[in-house]
């Protein structure tokens, strides 16, 4: 098969929006350094400026506060491990239920890690974070950087963004935000909030893989990681890839109209409800708590999702058990783990995650063909019997 029929799997990466894709076919036309002062080095000068407007806007933010990357994990890893040294950080406190860019770099700082629970529906605990940082007022005003999420990219449960900023923007405590998957899909407002950095990465909203950013508050002076040429404000040094930065900002531009958001959420409502209809016992994980309406994480007991993914493979439709890992395996997912999710529940998790290309007929073909395996396992069972 050389193409997927239906493609269920836009928080592992969205598909490549025809304006960034176009920005970078135009862009790679061009040659030249954009740190060069001659005229063909001020025209991928003018390209990532531009892009840097664009993706400000999409942000909420303002221009010189995008540090453009190589990834949001560069980002956040920037973030993190940059921030604990900028801000003498004693300790970094997170959750187990971060992706797994949050969880190395914290791994990596150098400095201890705590890690705050979240409940049976992936909610952050708010109670958790208050006693951290009453723990770090007794140990002598110690520093502490807060790695969280806004939007679970497995489960699709936004965090209760305002009341973390309202807790922790006020304090000498620094707070960095992985925002890779509410980005375009929620208004981020970065000038206005109390997010010291927030990362964000173009492929998750129809951009090219390979360019992520880091928005940065003039406090907010982290360590330069690769100081290089001083590109990037000093903070990331590289000749920048202008293709891929234009590519980013046209989709920044471009995904508020080709993503309907009211729609795509009204196709995950069509989703649970005939999966519910199909299977009464299946489960939809974090399905009391406020979710970003992208993303449908669920499960019918019994019905492994290394099976279920193979399935649906053949029939051409692409979904996932979880977040993209670089091993490309299937793996109990860490994000349900933290939630206190059975083991052999969890390993039945299935994620569909829809986008500015699904459309019902997706939703009907994904309903379909599961439907289809459920009455196989159903035939082997009584057979078996």
């Amino acid at each position: 098969m050389d193409a997927m029929a239906v493609y269920l799997d836009h928080n592992a990466s969205a598909p490549l929006l025809p304006e960034a894709r176009q920005a970078v076919v135009d862009a790679l036309a061009l040659c030249g350094n954009p740190s060069s002062v001659h005229g063909y080095g001020r025209a991928l000068r003018g390209l990532i400026d531009d892009a840097r407007d664009r993706v400000a806007a999409l942000a909420g933010a303002e221009a010189k506060q995008v540090v453009f990357t190589g990834s949001g994990t560069e980002a956040l890893t920037q973030a993190i491990v940059g921030g604990v040294q900028a801000f003498r950080a004693a300790r970094i406190v997170t959750s187990p239920a971060e992706h797994s860019a949050v969880l190395k770099a914290a791994e990596a700082s150098g400095v201890p890690v705590s890690l705050i629970g979240v409940d049976a529906e992936g909610r952050l605990d708010v109670a958790a974070i208050e006693a951290e940082m009453d723990v770090a007022d007794r140990n002598g005003d110690e520093t502490l950087l807060f790695a969280l999420h806004w939007v679970n990219g497995e489960t699709g449960v936004v965090q209760l963004r305002g009341r973390l900023e309202a807790l922790i923007g006020p304090t000498r405590h620094v707070l960095v935000l992985d925002a890779v998957q509410g980005f375009g899909k929620l208004a981020l407002d970065f000038a206005s909030s109390a997010a010291d950095m927030v990362a964000v990465s173009a492929h998750k909203i129809g951009g090219p893989a390979g360019i992520g950013a880091l928005l940065v508050k003039g406090h907010a002076d982290t360590v330069r990681l690769v100081p290089g040429g001083g590109q990037e404000q000093g903070r990331r040094g590289g000749t920048e890839s202008a293709p891929l930065i234009a590519g980013f900002g046209a989709a920044a531009d471009a995904y508020g109209e080709r993503m309907d958001i009211g729609h795509v959420r009204g196709l995950a409502l069509r989703l649970e409800a005939a999966l519910k209809a199909m299977a009464p016992d299946a489960v939809i994980f974090a399905g009391q708590a406020e979710r970003i309406g992208t993303t449908t994480n669920f499960a019918v007991p019994g019905v492994k999702n290394t099976v279920a993914l193979m399935a649906l493979d053949l029939a051409g439709i692409a979904v996932s058990s979880g977040s993209a890992c670089s091993s490309g395996k299937v793996a109990r997912s860490h994000v349900l783990e933290a939630m206190g999710v059975a083991p052999g529940l969890a390993e039945c998790g299935l994620r569909a995650s829809m986008g500015w290309t699904t459309s019902e007929r997706d939703i009907d073909a994904l309903v379909e063909q599961y439907s289809k395996l459920l009455e196989r396992q159903k035939s082997r069972s009584g057979a078996a019997a």
